[in-house]
């Protein structure tokens, strides 16, 4: 069982993000308050495994709450939803700690798809978000001998993984297109981080396209 928070300023968003949640088997979803020690000391003392943050601005408080957890607890994920179109939500929730983010076009089943997948010991970013913190680093990509050792490491089924994930495919049509299953495809993107020594997913976008395997 997982045990999810939900975050939001407001009572009512929080019951209804729990409300949209609390059916699944796998789930124990509960809403935590807007005080920040409180929520720090119920990490512990309720065993929680994910916080799901739904943020409507740009929120210095909160992003020092998914700071503090993030450092607190090695094992706690953090996952931060918005509807509000703004990239400093994003940057700064992912800087702060935030190993998952979702965006206005997130449907349930997202949200869902996220939480198994950052208890599952993966990020998870709306594939917009992933573009987007690749775009804020691309001048900073060269290509060098250490990368170039790094694509020697891969086997040609995990470049041909990569180069569908990074192109907006999703595991499960990965899976579908290379008659594998969806747990083999979440297990090569795992050994390719492991392989380059990646921390997450958007670094390993990042590697992909300065070596010429995932195109923009």
């Amino acid at each position: 069982m997982i045990k999810i928070g939900i975050y939001d300023r407001h009572q009512l968003t929080r019951e209804a993000f729990a409300a949209l949640i609390a059916d699944h088997e796998d789930f124990d979803v509960m809403t935590l308050g807007t005080d920040a020690m409180e929520i720090v000391s119920q990490v512990k003392t309720l065993g929680i495994n994910i916080i799901v943050f739904n943020l409507h601005t740009v929120d210095t408080e909160v992003f020092a709450l998914i700071k503090t957890l993030s450092q607190r607890y090695e094992r706690l994920r953090l996952l931060v939803t918005s509807a509000a179109d703004a990239d400093q939500i994003v940057i700064n929730s992912i800087k702060a700690g935030a190993r998952g983010f979702l965006d206005v076009d997130a449907t349930r089943q997202d949200l869902i798809e996220a939480i198994l997948t950052l208890r599952g010991g993966y990020d998870f970013y709306s594939k917009s978000i992933s573009h987007l913190l690749v775009g804020r680093y691309i001048s900073d990509v060269t290509a060098d001998k250490q990368a170039q050792a790094g694509v020697e490491a891969l086997s040609t089924r995990q470049i041909e993984i990569l180069r569908l994930w990074g192109n907006n495919k999703s595991n499960r049509e990965i899976a579908d297109e290379l008659f594998l299953s969806v747990r083999t495809v979440e297990s090569h993107k795992n050994h390719i981080m492991q392989k380059l020594n990646l921390k997450t997913t958007v670094d390993m976008i990042k590697f992909g396209i300065r070596n010429n395997i995932i195109s923009l």
